[in-house]
């Protein structure tokens, strides 16, 4: 029961703060939007809550944030979104629960399939979403939206979020690390 709590404030934390990371980061038009502020509250929710607080607060996210300030425009980009970022917390989350350790390499393995894999759903959901409005996804789109644009909030990602996890870890806040077994000989 107290750790389900501890969750959900957790997760409600990280909502805040997805909320409120785009207004600083859109403070500079140039890289705003790239640095993917939204992004990185999901990522670390899955880590740290689990993959089922990761994949609502991934969902809900860009959502609300619609309903709140306007942005994203819910249609095709908030909706593409939402799959998109419902699968970085879902996959991050289970990833590294799953692993044998959780260590530095298991929470990168878990990061970066889960950048992949979000970006491919994102990539699938503006295909189908723009399809039904009579336009076209091409492939350069995707490369430039999953990939180009994306570049300074990937390298943030895998430098914060790994940081943040460590830090957290050394503080006993968050446990990271697993001990090897000891063999009883």
């Amino acid at each position: 029961m107290q750790k389900s709590i501890r969750n959900l404030v957790l997760a409600a934390l990280f909502l805040a703060l997805g909320l409120i990371l785009p207004f600083f980061t859109g403070q500079i038009p140039q890289i705003g939007s790239m640095l993917l502020p939204m992004h990185i509250p999901v990522l670390i929710c899955g880590l740290i809550c689990g993959w089922q607080y990761g994949a609502v607060i991934g969902f809900v996210l860009p959502i609300l944030r619609y309903f709140l300030f306007g942005m994203p425009p819910i249609y095709p980009t908030g909706i593409a979104m939402s799959l998109e970022m419902a699968t970085y917390g879902l996959t991050v989350g289970l990833l590294y629960a799953r692993s044998r350790w959780k260590c530095i390499v298991a929470l990168y393995r878990s990061l970066l399939a889960a950048m992949v894999l979000g970006r491919l759903v994102w990539g699938a959901a503006e295909v189908v979403l723009l399809g039904m409005s009579g336009k076209a996804f091409t492939w350069q789109l995707f490369l430039s939206g999953a990939v180009l644009t994306a570049i300074p909030g990937i390298v943030l990602q895998l430098i914060l979020i790994p940081a943040l996890m460590v830090a957290l870890d050394r503080t006993g806040l968050v446990r990271c690390a697993r001990k090897a077994p000891v063999d009883a000989a």
